[in-house]
């Protein structure tokens, strides 16, 4: 008999196991965040020490990509995108991408080739998600999405170290980025076969809401969120660089924020768990705002450790619980909610770095922005304090989004957490069959608020 985590991937005529569809998807997230988004992290110390590149011009190439990374966010919800050929063509375009910066000299043309790498970054992580947590779902494995997630982590760990292999070789910039190239190729191969698993259905467009207050708090606070985190993400080594201009010094700061990443995603599910989605949030933001405001306020290589540590372990833990926490905002249909909220926060990441530049610098380059950073993290924490429970916990009459609730279906409270029957089920399961169904999962874990 075929165990269910070794069913068929809806669509698809091959055997997929859950263990291969986690291992896919760590490693497309590893090469689509890891290399597609944070490469040039690693390498802008390089390129700069080559004196091919200044803060000004990093910060328009950092921009560049987090545009394109908009740019590909917005894109499945304008056209209808199968997922396999989303995460097919995501992939190929950052081994392209990656590549083709050995070979271009210009910042124009280095500009245009990290605004499309991002558009694949985008792809990956927008389709690899929704494949590997609808699986997830079918098998009652949730736990496992914080496994798929720890690939940003690794992706981020292995190009650090081999940034740090490269510069203690005196490898140029520009074999650095063909190095890079190479290893996402080699990673695409790897997992190519087992995309020909991946669904062939087609993304709906996601109807347009009217968005209440509680909804409206978690986009703007995911936006600041989305402006503050990338100022380290982006100029983390740079600055350790500024300090200690030794390589085998500096160039470790960036796999020390890709380790944290991995680990935090890791205890993050049952961390949530515990704390509730919104608390963990807060949490994550004044953790990160402490590490962001470090270096602006110590001059000193412990505070680009300490930053690494504290922005590498919030950041992809505020992505998840965020995203769960719009989940039990939203109620029924979350998706509208989750667009907005990635789409505010790809604009933060986009004025992010350029604002990085064009501050006062306060007696350092990056003073001026790591504290405006720092403040936005603290504001919105507080905003994220002074929002009340969730709309559907708070009341049995109207929905999140002001639409009057079925009275038919019953609202129950479980461990904490408040569920609303799903309007599809027989009035003869709401008095029983659903409400025991989701008490059951969620005491074994398999339900994820």
């Amino acid at each position: 008999m075929r165990r269910s985590s070794d069913q068929l991937s809806p669509g698809s005529t091959l055997p997929l196991s859950t263990t291969s569809l986690v291992s896919t998807g760590f490693v497309a997230l590893a090469v689509a965040m890891g290399i597609g988004r944070f490469a040039f992290t690693p390498v802008l110390p390089m390129m700069r020490h080559e004196g091919a590149l200044s803060i000004t011009g990093a910060a328009w190439l950092a921009s560049a990509n987090y545009a394109g990374y908009l740019a590909g966010a917005l894109l499945p919800l304008l056209i209808s995108i199968p997922t396999y050929r989303g995460i097919r063509w995501g992939l190929v375009i950052i081994c392209l991408g990656t590549s083709a910066m050995g070979f271009v000299q210009t910042l124009s043309g280095w500009m245009v080739l990290r605004a499309v790498t991002g558009i694949g970054s985008a792809w990956v992580l927008i389709f690899v998600s929704a494949w590997c947590l609808d699986h997830l779902k079918q098998v009652g494995r949730l736990v496992l999405n914080g496994a798929v997630f720890a690939g940003v982590g690794a992706g981020i760990l292995v190009t650090g170290l081999l940034c740090l292999a490269f510069m203690k070789a005196k490898m140029t910039s520009t074999q650095a980025w063909v190095g890079l190239g190479s290893l996402a190729i080699l990673s695409t191969a790897l997992i190519w076969p087992v995309t020909r698993a991946i669904p062939k259905s087609e993304r709906k467009l996601p109807s347009v809401r009217t968005w209440n207050l509680e909804a409206s708090r978690l986009i703007l606070c995911y936006g600041a969120f989305g402006f503050s985190y990338i100022i380290p993400a982006t100029f983390l080594p740079a600055m350790a660089q500024r300090i200690v201009s030794d390589p085998g010094v500096f160039g470790w700061m960036w796999p020390a924020f890709g380790a944290a990443a991995i680990v935090s995603t890791l205890v993050a599910a049952g961390t949530s768990k515990r704390m509730g989605n919104r608390q963990l949030w807060i949490a994550c933001q004044l953790l990160m705002a402490v590490g962001v405001a470090l270096p602006a306020l110590w001059h000193h290589l412990c505070s680009i450790v300490v930053a690494a540590l504290l922005v590498g372990s919030t950041f992809m833990v505020t992505s998840m619980v965020a995203v769960q926490e719009a989940r039990q905002v939203a109620g029924r249909d979350p998706t509208p909610l989750i667009s907005a909220m990635t789409t505010c926060f790809a604009i933060g990441q986009v004025i992010g770095p350029l604002l990085a530049s064009k501050l006062p610098h306060l007696g350092d380059e990056f003073a001026g922005s790591l504290l405006l950073a720092s403040f936005l993290l603290v504001l919105s924490a507080c905003t994220l304090i002074r929002g009340g429970p969730a709309p559907l916990a708070k009341s049995l009459q109207k929905n999140t989004f002001g639409s009057p609730a079925d009275p038919i279906h019953p609202q129950v409270h479980l461990g904490g957490l408040d569920f609303l029957c799903t309007s599809h089920c027989k009035m003869s399961r709401c008095r029983g069959g659903e409400i025991n169904r989701l008490a059951s999962m969620l005491s074994n874990g398999t339900l994820c608020p």
